[in-house]
């Protein structure tokens, strides 16, 4: 179990969004923020504080992953050519612990990060356990033999709570998920709006 599982629902509320789209979310339930003073009216943001929040919700979204990371996805993204807000989005949705998650293999991004650490993931016929893999198009991302008939591959594979992108391909008999293209920010299914634009400015200030 992902050493986050409180926290992550103190970011749902913090943000005031169920960014995961899941059902249990506690703003499902309570749209305001925590503690004592979540219910006051807040003041219009500063920009920084806009751009903050875009940055927050974003590296929350992907779970674990620390600033130190996340800033060096950032930098990376400025390296490569193109859109610098889609560059980031791209990698991020590289990650071998991302693609585990958008195939639904695991129901969480907390506990894909898990499955791939625990060794339960191969990547083009080899172990990987390191969540943060970048994988290639046309890597071939699989459950290993001895994992496919744990309980939570198989709840999670059988729910109808997300669907499968177009930029995976996706077989659930055997198990297997190939990138097929590095997907753009219209692409990815977030329950909510991301503005990585907003994340480039926020590291650019």
């Amino acid at each position: 179990m992902s050493k986050r599982i409180q926290a992550k629902h103190k970011l749902d509320r913090r943000m005031g969004e169920n960014i995961w789209g899941r059902p249990k979310s506690p703003v499902n339930r309570r749209e305001y923020g925590p503690g004592q003073h979540g219910q006051r009216r807040k003041g219009k943001p500063s920009d920084f504080g806009i751009q903050l929040r875009a940055k927050q919700k974003l590296k929350g979204y992907y779970g674990n992953i620390t600033e130190k990371q996340f800033r060096k996805i950032y930098d990376e993204a400025l390296r490569l050519r193109g859109d610098s807000s889609e560059n980031l989005i791209g990698l991020l949705e590289r990650r071998l612990d991302a693609i585990v998650y958008r195939a639904k293999f695991v129901p969480t991004v907390f506990a894909a990060r898990q499955f791939v650490s625990h060794g339960h993931v191969k990547v083009n016929g080899r172990r990987v356990n390191i969540p943060s893999y970048r994988c290639k198009v046309g890597d071939v991302i699989e459950v290993k033999q001895s994992s496919k008939q744990l309980a939570v591959v198989i709840e999670s594979t059988a729910s109808t709570e997300r669907d499968v992108p177009d930029y995976l391909d996706v077989d659930h008999n055997k198990l297997t998920a190939t990138l097929t293209r590095v997907p753009g920010l219209s692409e990815v299914p977030y329950p909510v709006m991301m503005e990585p634009n907003l994340v480039i400015e926020f590291y650019s200030r």
